[in-house]
């Protein structure tokens, strides 16, 4: 499956969260924008941008790029994402049916890639923990427009 279709699927399984969940949901037209999808919620827009976790099998946990990646017939050119460009970033691991909702200041504190861990036999948890299936961070920024973590 190449990573096209593979962000088709992210998206819409994000979007069907969010009908799940009796929020409006708003899909731009093309894919020029820094974001992907648009909840509404409690009166609220949230800016969404989904990424698709892939498996790396050296390292044994799923990995997402934290970075745009424009391109055009001759080249990919890859830049990072600012504070204004979203509101939250949702991950989403579809062999496992999991997302990870992060925060656009935390999803743009790392580098260029977000490794998830979804193991039990760790002794202590990542702090990306913190954002598996975190929908009620969507719902609190919503009523709050803040973030508490």
């Amino acid at each position: 499956m190449d990573t096209k279709l593979k962000g088709d699927i992210a998206e819409q399984a994000a979007i069907l969260e969010g009908l799940k969940r009796s929020w409006n949901v708003l899909q731009p037209v093309g894919d020029r924008l820094s974001y992907d999808i648009v909840y509404e919620i409690e009166g609220s827009f949230l800016r969404i941008q989904v990424k698709s976790a892939w498996f790396d099998e050296t390292r044994k946990n799923w990995v997402i790029d934290t970075r745009r990646t424009k391109t055009n017939r001759r080249q990919m050119v890859r830049d990072s994402y600012s504070e204004q460009d979203f509101d939250f970033a949702l991950v989403y691991i579809d062999e496992l049916n999991v997302f990870y909702i992060f925060p656009v200041s935390v999803f743009i504190g790392y580098a260029s890639e977000i490794h998830l861990v979804e193991s039990d036999k760790r002794q202590r948890k990542p702090q990306s923990a913190l954002y598996r299936n975190a929908w009620n961070l969507l719902s609190h920024w919503a009523v709050h427009r803040e973030i508490c973590v």
